[in-house]
């Protein structure tokens, strides 16, 4: 418990400053070092990353740091699509809802690797369909797999919104936290959440938050985000080495043991 608070606290940091990687952290967290089941881990995460968010959203607001005219119109198709997505992952398994993750962990670290520098804010009306389409697709992927948050947020509010860098981080915690609770919403048809476990973490998540986005605008972030995309690169190898395994081992054992059940049978049959 201590070393999943420890890292709560990071959970909360990365959302502050970077505006987004939350979820990131968070399920490697719950679903490793808490034990929850893979499911349970995405629901958990997406309450803890929505309220941590939203605490960082409101920081951000009182700085001037948000855009409510576009942050809405991204905000609710990003509902709409996260809330089908949490639906959806009702169908997957837990396995296939982690290595799906763990692509989405992969894209993050290379997004994170090129860096937010050469974007330039866009010029001109905001196209709105651009925006609603952009919303419902990163919105469906936050709700199916718990990821894919900030680090797709930002840019596409700085490319589609022609806003700062600052204002679509704040920007984009604001729309995180919406989305994270409509997916978190979507979950709770079908997955059983600890909720003392989510507000122990969630409290310890927002006090990194608080700090992140304390130091948001006074530190060059270049070399913390190159550092936590390795970081991110070596979580997705971890995911992706894990659950890979339980694939590889039941594609082996079960065709195995099934054919051991066969043989078993027959030759009963036979004697």
């Amino acid at each position: 418990m201590i070393l999943v608070l420890a890292l709560s606290l990071f959970i909360g940091i990365s959302l502050g400053l970077l505006g987004g990687g939350g979820s990131i952290l968070a399920v490697p967290v719950l679903k490793y070092a808490a034990g929850l089941g893979a499911k349970e881990a995405i629901a958990t995460s997406l309450l803890i990353v929505g309220t941590t968010a939203g605490v960082g959203a409101v920081q951000h607001a009182r700085k001037g740091n948000i855009d409510l005219q576009t942050g809405a119109v991204f905000a609710v198709t990003a509902m709409v699509g996260a809330y089908g997505g949490g639906l959806a992952a009702h169908w997957f398994a837990g396995t296939t809802l982690l290595l799906l993750f763990a692509a989405m962990m992969l894209t993050t670290s290379v997004m994170m690797f090129r860096g937010r520098g050469e974007m330039k804010p866009r010029e001109g009306s905001i196209p709105v369909g651009l925006v609603v389409t952009e919303g419902l697709v990163v919105g469906f992927a936050t709700g199916l797999v718990g990821a894919g948050g900030g680090f797709m947020i930002v840019p596409a509010l700085v490319l589609l919104g022609g806003m700062p860098i600052h204002r679509a981080v704040g920007t984009s915690l604001m729309v995180m936290t919406l989305k994270s609770y409509s997916a978190f919403v979507g979950y709770l048809s079908h997955v059983e959440v600890d909720y003392t476990l989510a507000l122990w973490v969630t409290s310890v998540a927002v006090v990194g938050t608080v700090i992140g986005t304390h130091f948001g605008q006074k530190v060059n972030p270049q070399d913390l985000r190159k550092g936590f995309a390795w970081f991110v690169l070596a979580m997705a190898a971890f995911v992706i080495g894990k659950e890979a395994s339980l694939l590889i081992s039941a594609s082996v054992i079960v065709p195995a043991a099934s054919w051991m059940a066969y043989r078993t049978v027959q030759n009963r049959r036979a004697a």
